[in-house]
Parts: C-alpha cells; sequence; structure tokens
C-alpha cells in the first residue's frame, strides 16, 4: 500500500516540471511570435524597397525604414562610383544630395575596406572613429558597434551598407551574418536596377552630342514648372537661342567642326545659368533655356551674358583653326494672366513669344537679344 507522505514530492516534482515547460512553451511562443513581428517588418521593408520607382525614393526608403524596422541607430549606404557617373546623371535627374546626407560615394571599390576576394565578408565589430568615421560621418552619440555589409552584384563589389548600434554586443565578430547578407543582396538588386532604369531615363532625356537636355525633356519640364509657378507664385522665363550662319559653317569647314560649335556654344550657355534652370538643345542649331524665378528682365540680362560669352571669344577647333561665333536670343515671361488658359496652352504661348522675338533678333542683325512684347 502506497503511502500518501511519499507521493507528495513526486506530485510537487510534476507539478513544477509542468510549471516550468509552461514557462519555456510562453517564452518559445513569445520569440516566435516577436521573430514573426520581425519577419514580417522585412518582408514589408524588403516589398516596399522592390516597389521604388526611383533612386531618391529608394534611397529614402532605406534610411527612413530599415533603423526602424532593426532597430539601428545609423544606417548609412556607401556606393562605388567611378568617374562620377552616379552623382552626376542623378544630380542632373534633380535628385536632391543635401537629402540623402547618409548617401556616400567613393571612386573605388578598395575605399570599402572589404578583403579582396570574389565574395568579401561582411565586417562586424566595435566602432572607432579612426576605422569607420568614413562611413559614419554623422555618428550618433555612443556609437558603440556596427555592421559594414559588401552589395554585391554579379561578384562585383557595388558599396556598401552600413549599420550602426549603441549597443556593445549588437555587431560582434561572433555573430551570424546571413541575415544581414540576405538583406544587403535584395538592396544590391533594388540599387542595380533603379541606377540603371535612371541612367536609361538620363540618356532618353539628354542630346547626345551635346550633353545638354533634349527637347524631350524640356517640354516635360517646363509643363511641370508652369504649373509650379502657378502654385508658388514666382516668374519663369524661356529664352530661344540660335546660332548664327551656322549653315556657313558646316559648308564651310565641315560637320565635325560644326559638332564641335554647337558643343562649345552649349558649353558657353551653361557657364552662365544657375543649377535650378534648365538647357536644352531644341533641334539643329537651337537651344532653348528655361530660367526659374526670373522675370523679363532679369532673364533679358542673362541672355545677353550668353550673347557675349559666345561672341567675344573665338572658337578653337580641332586642326588649329579658330572661328567666331554669335547667336540670337528671343526671351519671354510667363504672363500673369496665363492662369485662366490650360498648362499646355500657357507652355506652347511661352515657347511661342521667345521663339518670335528670336525671329526679330535675326531679322534686325543677328547677334541680339530681343525681349517679347
Amino acid at each position: 500500500m502506497h503511502q500518501p507522505d511519499a507521493v507528495l514530492p513526486d506530485l510537487r516534482n510534476l507539478v513544477a516540471e509542468n510549471e516550468a515547460l509552461r514557462a519555456r512553451i510562453g517564452y518559445v511562443m513569445e520569440q516566435a511570435q516577436r521573430n514573426h513581428e520581425i519577419m514580417a517588418r522585412h518582408q514589408a521593408f524588403d516589398l516596399e524597397i522592390v516597389g521604388a520607382s526611383n533612386f531618391p525614393q529608394l534611397v529614402g526608403t532605406i534610411f527612413r525604414l530599415l533603423p526602424v524596422i532593426s532597430d539601428l541607430d545609423a544606417v548609412t549606404l556607401s556606393l562605388v562610383d567611378t568617374d562620377a557617373d552616379i552623382y552626376t546623371v542623378m544630380h542632373k535627374l534633380g535628385v536632391d544630395f543635401e537629402a540623402l546626407s547618409d548617401l556616400l560615394f567613393c571612386e573605388h571599390a578598395v575605399e570599402l575596406g572589404f578583403e579582396p576576394s570574389e565574395r568579401p565578408r561582411p565586417r562586424l565589430g566595435p566602432y572607432t572613429k579612426a576605422e569607420h568615421g568614413a562611413m559614419f560621418p554623422h555618428p550618433p552619440a555612443g556609437l558603440q558597434s556596427v555592421a559594414l555589409v559588401p552589395l554585391l552584384r554579379n561578384k562585383r563589389l557595388i558599396g556598401s551598407l552600413n549599420l550602426g548600434s549603441c549597443d556593445p554586443e549588437r555587431f560582434t565578430a561572433a555573430l551570424g551574418t546571413d541575415f544581414v547578407e540576405h538583406m544587403a543582396s535584395i538592396i544590391a538588386i533594388c540599387l542595380e536596377n533603379v541606377i540603371s532604369n535612371e541612367m536609361l531615363k538620363y540618356i532618353g532625356l539628354t542630346d547626345p552630342l551635346t550633353g545638354v537636355y533634349n527637347r524631350r525633356y524640356i517640354d516635360r519640364r517646363l509643363v511641370e514648372e508652369i504649373a509650379r509657378a502657378q502654385r508658388q507664385h514666382y516668374q519663369i522665363s524661356f529664352m530661344f537661342i540660335d546660332v548664327d550662319h551656322f549653315k556657313q559653317v558646316n559648308d564651310r569647314i565641315g560637320h565635325q567642326a560644326g559638332d564641335d560649335v554647337l558643343r562649345e556654344v552649349a558649353a558657353r550657355i551653361k557657364m552662365e545659368l544657375r543649377v535650378s534652370d534648365a538647357l536644352a538643345r531644341f533641334g539643329g542649331e537651337e537651344f532653348v533655356v528655361l530660367l526659374i524665378n526670373a522675370d523679363l528682365q532679369a532673364a533679358a540680362m542673362v541672355a545677353d551674358r550668353i550673347r557675349a560669352g559666345v561672341a567675344d571669344k573665338p572658337f578653337d577647333l580641332a586642326g588649329g583653326q579658330s572661328l567666331d561665333v554669335a547667336v540670337s536670343i528671343g526671351v519671354a515671361a510667363l504672363d500673369d494672366g496665363a492662369r485662366e488658359h490650360p498648362i499646355e496652352v500657357v507652355a506652347q504661348q511661352l515657347v511661342a513669344s521667345a521663339d518670335a522675338a528670336l525671329y526679330q533678333a535675326k531679322e534686325g542683325g543677328r547677334n541680339r537679344v530681343v525681349m517679347a512684347g
């Protein structure tokens, strides 16, 4: 016959084991739920960056969301940009780099500091200013540990995703890196795709001979700027510029020299413009300029600087030839009464007014500026 007193310790042990098991199950379920939430946040992040339609949207999303979903104190992005091609194209497409201060560029992949390899490994460990200052130019106070994760495309190092934490144990050499490498691989694919698309967009909006914008770009930009000017109440002006007697240049010294003249004319026009202005080759020997926040008188002053900049110094051409070149310019400004008409109609009228003023400049003897009446 069992004694009751002998059964009690067994029951107590069983109850204690059950409570420990429940606690363990509760902890595992809590961790599983937490991991599920983390994975869901990262999946949402992946979908958002995959859906980014342009460069600033993609980079801005990385900087906005990654610190939140991964509980990070610093996130920067370094891109390899040999010859500054990416920076130049994005700048010309209107990317505001001041708003992307954690986006960094380097000329050569070796500057990123990874071991030369077909598949360089992430660099994890304690933060030091001497070693990591270039990757974190604006580090938060108390930054303790960092992970520098290579961005790879087809075994080519295109950049580095740089993660920082004020927790000294967050990134250590012993930490597994599969998760951050997977995240970096998705970011690398998105970056390459978006940069390629932006490059194609730039090519489609750029004149291949002179490197300035083409008519397609200026047609689109003009409509956008007129709409913005009407909302924000500022002036815009438009110039039509024509190279005087250009056919004689081609006939006398050849089309190659003519191409050189067009390139130099574009360069001299550009020297007189601000970053906010837009220069385009409209076709043949015609250029147009869109001046932002400039009334007719201010635009005429800029136009005369352009005219003088072209005419006052001979063009040095290949083969030691020197050539005097001049331009005629028509200038028009947005009419205050234009709000009553559709924007496309207003844009056409502005271009037509500048074109009519250009005609007057050419009829009046060329190498001159005429303002639309």
